[in-house]
């Protein structure tokens, strides 16, 4: 397999990703005053990087693990660890590339003292601390600690066609993560989530999701996939054959963080809207 180079990054910056832009020879001739310049440019915002290197970081429910090399190679997160669902097995079959990535990662533990990445299978991002296959990463998760605690585009998969269906099986997906996720927090460390925009998404009330097991937003802002250079969004299901389809990092997405509330956790859940005649679950199937 063929390594992947890491970016060396100044360990005291917070890594603001920044894009380059490049004359167009035919305009090269022209000159513009400053407030022609800003008219004609388009509004562009720097992507904002949630992660500094010196955070703790817990990655549950990673697809091919491009998420958490990139973090590594390109954002200097030295301590994490990065757990999926999936046994080894299941996860080679179903993303191939995920060895390139995990192997590269496990090398960089071997040479470089101060990296400490781990790699876990078969963890249950409503399970973790939890003992044995498919519970939550044992002793190594339990022990908690963590500044960030990440789940990116949570989804169950396509157990159902019915939208209010599959609406509450990854609203209970998300309440069951967000009370697993919250005892392992360290002091000020927060809960970060990235779900796509726009309906079935949005049905979830993820904020009052959120509110009601005790967490609260302390911000939100777009996700940009190429912030990460590398990663690829993997789906629920694992690649599509052929490698053509949609192409999750192209589609809209917003990151929550959540931090802990003062006031301690709100039992019930809140209520779902039910679906219209013209709504299906089509495009939400397998993400």
């Amino acid at each position: 397999m063929g390594k992947f180079k890491k970016q060396k990054h100044n360990r005291s910056s917070h890594h603001p990703y920044t894009k380059s832009t490049k004359l167009n020879p035919q305009h090269a001739k022209i000159t513009l005053t400053t407030s022609q310049q800003r008219q004609n440019q388009p509004h562009q915002t720097n992507p904002i990087i949630p992660f500094t290197p010196n955070d703790r970081i817990l990655l549950v429910g990673e697809g091919d693990f491009s998420f958490a090399h990139s973090l590594y190679t390109h954002h200097n997160c030295n301590t994490l660890i990065a757990t999926c669902y999936d046994t080894a097995s299941q996860l080679a079959d179903k993303y191939p590339q995920s060895i390139a990535y995990i192997q590269d990662l496990e090398s960089a533990v071997r040479v470089d003292e101060v990296v400490d990445i781990r790699i876990l299978y078969g963890v249950d991002a409503t399970r973790l601390g939890k003992r044995g296959l498919h519970g939550g990463g044992g002793k190594e998760v339990r022990k908690g600690g963590f500044d960030k605690v990440v789940f990116n585009f949570p989804h169950v998969g396509g157990l159902t066609k019915d939208v209010n269906r599959q609406v509450r099986h990854n609203q209970e997906l998300l309440v069951n993560f967000f009370n697993a996720a919250t005892p392992l927090l360290a002091p000020a460390g927060t809960v970060v989530v990235t779900i796509f925009e726009g309906e079935p998404y949005s049905l979830w009330n993820i904020r009052d999701l959120a509110r009601h097991v005790g967490l609260k937003v302390g911000r939100s802002f777009k996700f940009q996939s190429e912030a990460y250079p590398g990663y690829k969004h993997a789906r629920t299901l694992g690649n599509i054959e052929g490698g053509v389809g949609w192409k999750g990092e192209d589609r809209d997405a917003r990151t929550y963080i959540f931090e802990i509330k003062d006031e301690g956790p709100v039992q019930a859940l809140p209520k779902r809207r039910k679906r219209t005649k013209n709504e299906t679950s089509d495009s939400d199937e397998g993400c």
